[in-house]
């Protein structure tokens, strides 16, 4: 209930869980990071199992509302590489504010790589 999970199923077939991690980023790093390539237009589709979810990340300017039994999707570019934070936006329960995201844009070459490993 308190993580994201993400799947590349245009690409290859993998799929994980990103969990909150210590790190000196407070409250704000995950175990796996959302993985893109810049100057790509990426498709996210967004679910929720249990209570609303919000997958937001402010400094790129997406926010998707993540509702039990409605699938919702955005599509976002980025057209610069590096590393953006974001959080669970909708007010969920007692470890909503557990629920990081970290999305990496990487360059074409560097995201096959990373994805693959």
């Amino acid at each position: 209930q308190w993580y994201w999970s993400y799947e590349y199923s245009d690409i290859f077939d993998s799929e994980m869980d990103a969990y909150m991690k210590p790190s000196p980023y407070r409250l704000q790093d995950c175990d796996h990071r959302l993985l893109m390539p810049v100057q790509t237009s990426i498709r996210v589709l967004v679910t929720a199992a249990d209570v609303l979810h919000s997958w937001t990340v402010p400094v790129m300017g997406i926010k998707a509302d993540a509702v039990p039994g409605r699938l919702n999707q955005l599509t976002f570019y980025s057209d610069r590489v590096g590393v953006f934070f974001g959080q669970c936006s909708e007010i969920c329960g007692s470890n909503h504010s557990f629920m990081p995201i970290v999305t990496e844009v990487h360059t074409s070459k560097s995201f096959l790589t990373s994805v693959a490993e």
